[in-house]
């Protein structure tokens, strides 16, 4: 469970994000790619974006070899290049706090030596992995992710307007509450006390990370709570072929091709010749259909004839014939 703990200074100072932040989106992308969370249906663009990234971009997995990445990388900014300036402004002592953590059981590789140093070149080897990885993995959809922030945000200004901050706070998390001037969000790993103490809290939503929240905490700085939102794939994913790739991960190439097929009535001989399978698989196939809803199966004396439902269609990503 994480709790974070208010003070009246912070529920003044809580405030949603106006705009996206570049890197902590980028982080967030990365995250979700490293984990593998998601499901299945994340599956064709987490390996569209591991088949892409840079080789540049590769220190960025050293900033977090167990999946938890430096603190210092969490920071707010309208561009890449904001972002790296705050990033860039981090305190000598809690750049080699944080890699001394990092590394406290394992060797270092050399450029994370290097920075923990304090040498220039290290800083633009940081640099140049964010801003490959930036434009992998985000440039292409940065004008979506601008208008899915711009609905997010308006949503909960009205939010608060009509029903005030304790309410947006727990609309966020289903099952989350405040109690006692703590906000407690139950599930959320790893379980964590975060004590505000008058820096407030920074509310940003995430388009590519479907589980939450991530929340950031450095010295210093207002705490940064980045949550999931937007429809429930990343920007990009909705795409209709990468669609049909984790649609074919959950049923199969070949129920997937049965499912398409079956927008017109077949009877499980010429389904089974238009999928290049015997009689029994095909028969196979369209009772799993059947069986999941997506299909009908209507006999005639000795024929059978199998349909796509309205619900068939629906996964299919078709009108219902």
């Amino acid at each position: 469970m994480l709790r974070v703990h208010f003070t009246p200074e912070d529920l003044a100072r809580t405030r949603f994000a106006v705009r996206p932040a570049p890197l902590q989106e980028l982080h967030a992308a990365l995250t979700t790619t490293m984990e593998r969370s998601g499901g299945p249906l994340f599956a064709p663009w987490r390996g569209r974006i591991l088949r892409s990234l840079p080789a540049s971009s590769s220190p960025l997995a050293d900033l977090a070899p167990a999946g938890h990445p430096a603190s210092f990388l969490d920071v707010l900014g309208d561009t890449v290049a904001e972002g790296f300036g705050r990033i860039r402004a981090t305190s000598a002592g809690l750049v080699r706090s944080e890699l001394d953590r990092l590394y406290a059981a394992m060797p270092a590789p050399g450029w994370i030596r290097d920075l923990h140093a304090g040498r220039e070149t290290a800083w633009h080897t940081l640099r140049r992995a964010q801003r490959a990885a930036y434009e992998t993995v985000l440039a292409p959809v940065w004008s979506v992710v601008e208008d899915l922030h711009r609905e997010e945000f308006t949503r909960y200004a009205l939010t608060i307007a009509e029903h005030g901050l304790a309410a947006t706070l727990t609309g966020l998390a289903p099952g989350s509450r405040i109690h006692e001037g703590v906000w407690e969000w139950p599930g959320a790993a790893p379980d964590r006390d975060v004590r505000l103490d008058g820096r407030g809290l920074v509310l940003l939503p995430t388009f590519h990370h479907p589980a939450g929240p991530l929340l950031q905490d450095a010295p210093g700085r207002p705490a940064v709570l980045t949550y999931p939102a937007g429809p429930g794939l990343p920007p990009g994913a909705g795409d209709p072929a990468v669609f049909a790739e984790g649609l074919a991960a959950v049923l199969g190439r070949t129920r997937l091709d049965a499912l398409h097929l079956l927008a017109e009535p077949h009877t499980t001989t010429s389904l089974a010749r238009a999928l290049h399978v015997s009689n029994a698989t095909a028969s196979s196939h369209a009772a799993a259909l059947r069986s999941a809803g997506m299909a009908t199966t209507t006999r005639t004396g000795r024929s059978v004839t199998h349909r796509r439902t309205a619900l068939g269609s629906l996964v299919a990503g078709a009108r219902s014939p």
